[in-house]
């Protein structure tokens, strides 16, 4: 027509015609030609300006005009510009614009269009105008505003029939045949926004599966539908599309892919690219599963053919395949005539027409009758996962899918091709039958009711009988074994399923087949071992596991462990790290025979199974069975993979060797004839072993190397050992009776001598170090203490000692054997084993804290071998160590005393107090020699002493060693007699001869002397003719006494001696009072003793003495001087009550002194008396008064007298005058005074270490 312009044919005035228009008209009045045609000049807007400029004001003003008030409520009428946009003359051709697919124009058509069509009743048919071909079909990648157009109005087109709408949202959407259902589910379930970013980018994700590449396959299907529209539509802008449905765009992206809930099952189950991948609804995805599967299941194969397809678009047949154009437009003819719009009556046609192009499109696509494997095993991976990752959603649910399930796995175990299918379904159902048992208790109990462990078992048994040593993990029975072991692991958990397990012994038959095979396909084996520990809940299924040989395979895997690489510290994984699998199938089959034998407690306990425990004990040691209670696997797997010796335990490569080969013979015999060892292993016994003397469950030889290893159970340990040394005691009797008579020697009997020693060693060691066993010795002290009497087996009888020496720490211990009466065999120690003399009475010294003990000690002569130890051992320690022994059984309240009296017939009493302060010096003084006034001991005495007792030692222990019931009595009479003593005048174990001579000496018990002492004088005193010279001899003691201790006076008064001292003043005897004078003299200058005077009648007794003898009258005087100065009342009325003044004045004037060497000194005493008396308070006027009446005073008076005043009177009878003069002493035994100690200068004999038993 531009050429023909240009020729001039053509003028405004032509008439035209086009398709689409309703006649002919003026060229100038067809807008499209006028504008190419007519105008001349310069444009001011080329097509797409102008476009957009209208587009522009249409979209502004549809924004005036909103569809829906403040209120969010629909307005109706429809706003007046919409409404005519609506219209069938403007719509069509807005749509049309999409064509242009020019960016600009397409954005603006698709915010139109949204403004136009929202809430606009017109909606539901816009599908007709092609708006979605011609949407779909833009390139550019401004897609957001055509994203919203398209999420507004997918699911709201009219273009199905009313029943289909409540179908799934592919079905309900326009774009259902154009797009993958995953990109329609993202329109439907995300914001535009995110659709769009798929859109134009490249995804490949369970949930979205698109490229440029569909996008561009896309466009190219929808160009091809839409076939001669956009020339046509060139050729005339007013023509209008006939719309006619697509068929489904097949993308060849998703060939292999099924498409559930809104992802791709394929994608999702492949947990290497996808691992976590989000499930938003597991419950919804779950049902929509099982409605694929039920689908899948009941797939028919097609009901038409590519013919009967021809036929009903009426192409010819048998002229092999029509070009894809020429099906097109057969299908559009038949389409648009029989398309419901147009012809009501040809719904059913238009529906078979439709049904033939899409079979035709389709048929490239791959062709399957009936159901589809690959399918159904993606429906049951996907299962898996659901129940595998959401077991807290699933959990409330009852799995409805067991019946397929079911069926599915029974149709799989009865195939006979099931080993060499392309894609078998019986793995991925058996792990579904796991997940969905593990997932939740109602599904194990639905699983039971449904027949499955019974269906389960069949396909167990059929995959185990194909296991070699050399099947691999991915072989398809391997993978069903592992799936089957790990459902019945968690079935197990359940009352009823284990019920029904039980009834099935071929389960574990079929099991311990596949722990056979573990060691090529370990982490199977691993499935296989945690099922045992699962079946071992229920004791029938240990049992029923034990005898089919469960016990030698588990035991096989403990010893593949590596604890090298447990403690190297490396990363490492199961997948790539060969050991590590192993480890861990250790670990698991150790904590499998801890739940078989029953070891465990808390979430763990198991009912527990002495048999299997016995079997255990027998196999792996009962130490390392016991470890098997404690949780931690990598210690015990430890021990057992390196070598050990310790009390418990003898372990080596030896011995792991030796178990190696047995548990090997026993799998081999159980898998080819179904028998084993009829003990299951109890009686197994390690050749290393056999030779260990084992007590308790301990080498005893070990332990006694290390005896400070800590045991687990000592006191039962020691009581085991006690049973051992029991049930050998007769028998070590009667060898050593014997060997004693016959010298019997062999090596039989040394080996079992030597067995007894390691035990008692081991006992001595236990009680030892784990204080609290010794307690276990409670009632066997007959057995141990009997050992003590073997004589000839010297190592016996030092262990039997040493046992009895570390019990006596307890003192229960003690008490008991005090009840025994067994302390004999101890006591012939000292004698007969010489060597262990000091142990012997270190255990005495324990011992002895029982007063029982000491009793019995004192019945079995303990007295005479511990004085023989003291006498005539030559060990310097020995015999202190005897010494203290003697000073505890003196101090004992009840037979102390006892003891001591018998001492005291060999010893004198100073070596008992010395034994009690100071036990060496009790040995020094013994070997020594003394003479002081508490001991006089010499070479005779203490050879007599040691003869005596060495005798009489000697005729016990052989009486003693026939009959240990023997007792010891010392004869009444019965005293050792140590002459040097003889003939001495001794007080309270004091020599007064030496005391005189020594009063210095310091007594170790200075108040029992003075209390002797006095008892002894008054007692002469009291007598009519005492012994001149013990009399003499007695009182100057006492005056050395109070002499040299002067603060013993204070202690007269309250003795009560006082009394009888003051009526001896006026004996009738001369040699009476004279003695009384003198003590009352030392008395005299003691406070205390002049008080107790005043209270008694002394002056006239104290005359009555003076007037006897008149010798004493100065010291009288001095006597009567010092009362007077202490105490001026009381003594003076006595004084005046006596006439003393008189009676002294006489003496003044010489009356009575004349037979005295100097009177003057005497007088001068008489003088400081009067004087004394004259200055009472009370009587001083009376007394003066006396005096002035007498002429003599007048001359005395006045003179001072102290010139005539000596000390020659005292010191008549104070015999040693200057021991005041020295320092206090010290008390000891070997102090003091003149006592000569000779320490002998020859040594002594040397003890023959072994015992005197002639």
């Amino acid at each position: 027509m531009q050429e023909l312009w240009n020729d001039g044919k053509l003028t405004s005035k032509t008439r035209c015609w086009a398709q689409g228009m309703d006649g002919w008209r003026p060229l100038q009045v067809i807008p499209q030609l006028k504008w190419c045609l007519l105008a001349s000049g310069q444009p001011v807007l080329n097509e797409t300006d102008l476009a957009t400029l209208v587009l522009n004001m249409l979209i502004t003003m549809c924004g005036y005009f909103p569809s829906r008030d403040q209120d969010n409520a629909i307005i109706r009428p429809l706003p007046r510009v919409k409404r005519l946009l609506s219209d069938s003359t403007c719509l069509p051709h807005i749509t049309q614009l999409l064509l242009t697919f020019d960016p600009i124009l397409v954005e603006k058509v698709a915010v139109l269009l949204s403004h136009v069509m929202q809430d606009n009743p017109q909606l539901p048919r816009f599908y007709l105008s092609g708006v979605f071909f011609f949407i779909m079909m833009y390139t550019g990648s401004n897609v957001l505003p055509i994203a919203r157009f398209l999420k507004y109005t997918h699911t709201k087109q009219a273009f199905k029939a009313e029943e289909t709408k409540s179908q799934d949202i592919v079905q309900r959407s326009i774009l259902g045949h154009i797009l993958p259902e995953a990109m329609v589910c993202y329109l439907e379930n995300y914001e535009p926004e995110k659709f769009s970013e798929i859109f134009l980018g490249e995804f490949d994700t369970p949930e979205a599966i698109w490229s440029n590449e569909m996008r561009r396959l896309m466009i190219e299907k929808i160009a091809a539908h839409l076939a001669d529209f956009t020339p046509r539509l060139q050729s005339n802008t007013r023509a209008l599309y006939q719309y006619c449905p697509i068929p489904v765009i097949n993308y060849p992206q998703l060939e292999n892919e099924l498409f559930c809930n809104i992802y791709y099952l394929k994608h999702l189950c492949d947990t290497l690219r996808f691992p976590d991948w989000p499930i938003k609804d597991p419950v919804k995805l779950l049902k929509d599963t099982l409605e694929a599967w039920k689908k899948e299941v009941e797939k028919k194969p097609p009901t038409m053919s590519i013919d009967d397809a021809y036929e009903v678009l009426n192409l010819p047949r048998g002229q092999g395949q029509n070009d894809e154009s020429k099906i097109r437009k057969a299908y559009f003819r038949l389409a648009q005539k029989y398309h419901p719009d147009k012809n009501p009556e040809g719904r059913d046609m238009f529906e078979k027409v439709n049904k033939a192009y899409e079979f035709l499109c389709t048929k490239s696509a791959k062709v399957i009758d009936g159901p589809d494997p690959e399918n159904i095993i993606l429906i049951l991976k996907t299962q898996s996962i659901l129940f595998n990752r959401h077991k807290e959603d699933l959990k409330p649910y009852k799995y409805a899918g067991y019946p397929m399930l079911i069926k599915t796995i029974t149709i799989e175990t009865s195939d006979d091709l099931l080993f060499s299918k392309e894609s078998p379904l019986l793995p991925a159902a058996t792990e579904l039958a796991f997940h969905t048992v593990s997932c939740s208790a109602l599904n194990a109990e639905e699983l039971r009711r449904e027949s499955g462990i019974e269906v389960l078992q069949e396909a167990f048994n059929r995959c185990v009988a194909v296991l070699t040593r050399s099947s691999k993990p991915d072989d398809m029975s391997v993978q069903v074994c592992g799936y089957i072991s790990k459902c019945y692991s968690v079935a197990a958990q359940f009352e009823e399923c284990r019920e029904k397990i039980t009834e099935m012994p071929n389960i574990i038959k079929d099991l311990c087949r596949l722990l056979y095979y573990g060691k090529t396909i370990p982490r199977v084996a691993a499935l296989g071992v945690e099922c045992v520990s699962s079946f071992a809940l229920d004791y029938w299924l240990q049992t029923h596991l034990f005898q089919a040989g469960v016990l030698w395979y588990l035991l096989g895997y403990l010893f593949n462990y590596d604890y090298t690489l447990e403690e190297s510290g490396i990363q490492k994984s199961e997948d790539s790290n060969h050991q590590e699998v192993a480890n861990s199938l250790a670990k698991l089959s150790l904590l499998a025979l801890s739940r078989l034998g029953g070891y465990l407690s808390d979430e763990q306990a198991t009912p527990e199974n002495p048999t299997i425990r016995k079997s255990l004990a027998g196999m792996l040691t009962p130490y390392i069975a016991r470890k098997l209670a404690v949780v931690s696997p990598t210690e015990t797997l430890k021990m057992l993979n390196s070598n050990t010796e310790n009390p418990y335990l003898i372990w080596n490569n030896g011995t792991r060797a030796e178990l190696l080969e047995f548990l090997e013979s026993q799998q081999e015999s159980m898998i080819k004839r179904g028998d084993c060892d009829k003990s299951y292993g109890s009686d197994f016994v390690f050749s290393d072993h056999a030779k260990e003397l084992i007590v308790g469950e301990i080498f005893v030889r070990v332990y006694n190397e290390v005896p400070t290893f800590q045991l687990e159970l000592p006191k039962a340990f020691a009581a085991s050992l006690l049973d051992y040394v029991g049930s050998q005691a007769q028998y070590l009797h009667t060898l050593m009776a014997i060997t004693q008579t016959g010298k019997v020697e062999s090596n039989q009997h040394g080996d079992r001598l030597r067995r007894v020693e390691m035990a008692l060693e081991a006992l001595r060691n236990v009680i030892k170090h784990n204080p609290g066993s010794e307690c276990e010795c409670i009632g066997h002290f007959k057995l141990i203490f009997s050992l003590l009497r073997v004589h000839g087996a010297g190592l016996v009888q030092q262990l039997a000692l040493e046992v009895v020496n570390i019990v006596t720490s307890n003192q229960e211990c003690v008490n008991n054997i005090a009840e025994a009466m067994v302390l004999a065999n101890l006591l012939a120690l000292l004698h007969s084993l010489p060597s262990s003399r000091q142990l012997v009475l270190e255990t005495l010294y324990a011992l002895t804290s029982s007063t029982k003990i000491i009793k019995e000690a004192m019945a079995k002569g303990a007295l005479i071998y511990l004085l023989d130890m003291f006498c005539n051992s030559t060990h310097p320690q020995v015999r202190a160590q005897t010494a203290e022994l003697f000073a505890k059984m003196t101090a004992d309240k009840l037979v102390g005393p006892k003891v001591r009296i018998t001492l005291m017939k060999f010893l004198p009493g100073v070596f008992m107090d010395a034994m009690r302060d100071n036990p060496e010096a009790a040995v020094h003084i013994f070997e020594g020699t003394h003479e002081n006034p508490e001991l006089i001991w010499n070479d005779s005495s203490r050879e007599r002493v040691s003869t005596t007792v060495r005798e009489m030692m000697l005729e016990h222990f052989k009486l003693q060693r026939d009959n240990p019931d023997t007792n010891w009595k010392l004869p009444e009479d019965f005293a050792v007699v140590y002459g040097e003593a003889e003939g001495e005048l001794s007080v309270g174990g004091v020599f007064l001869r030496i005391f005189i001579a020594q009063p210095a000496w310091v007594l170790r018990k200075p108040r029992e002397f003075l209390i002797a002492l006095l008892e002894k004088f008054t007692e002469l005193l009291e007598k009519n003719n005492p012994h001149g010279e013990t009399l003499e001899t007695i009182t100057t003691a006492t005056v050395c006494l109070f002499s040299a201790q002067p603060q013993l006076a204070d202690q007269v008064p309250p003795l009560g001696h006082l009394h009888k001292i003051i009526q001896a003043m006026s004996h009738k005897n001369n040699a009476i009072p004279k003695s009384a004078i003198r003590v009352m003299h030392i008395l005299s200058d003691n406070e205390l003793c002049v008080r107790a005077m005043a209270s008694l009648e002394t002056i006239g007794p104290l005359m009555n003495g003076m007037k006897k003898r008149a010798d004493v009258v100065g010291i009288a005087c001095e006597t009567l001087n010092r009362m007077f100065q202490k105490e001026q009342t009381d003594l003076v009325a006595q004084a005046l009550k006596a006439d003393l003044v008189p009676y002294l004045l006489k003496l003044l004037e010489g009356v009575g002194l004349e037979n005295l060497e100097s009177p003057s000194a005497t007088k001068a005493q008489i003088v400081k008396t009067l004087k004394s008396m004259s200055r009472s308070l009370q009587y001083g006027e009376q007394v003066n008064e006396i005096l002035s009446r007498s002429s003599v005073w007048s001359a005395f008076k006045d003179q001072k007298h102290d010139l005539f005043i000596s000390d020659t009177q005292t010191s008549g009878y104070l015999t040693v005058s200057v021991f005041l003069l020295k320092g206090p002493g010290v008390a000891g035994y070997l102090t003091a005074g003149t006592t000569s100690s000779v320490m002998p200068n020859v040594p002594p004999p040397v003890d023959n270490e072994v015992g005197d038993v002639s």
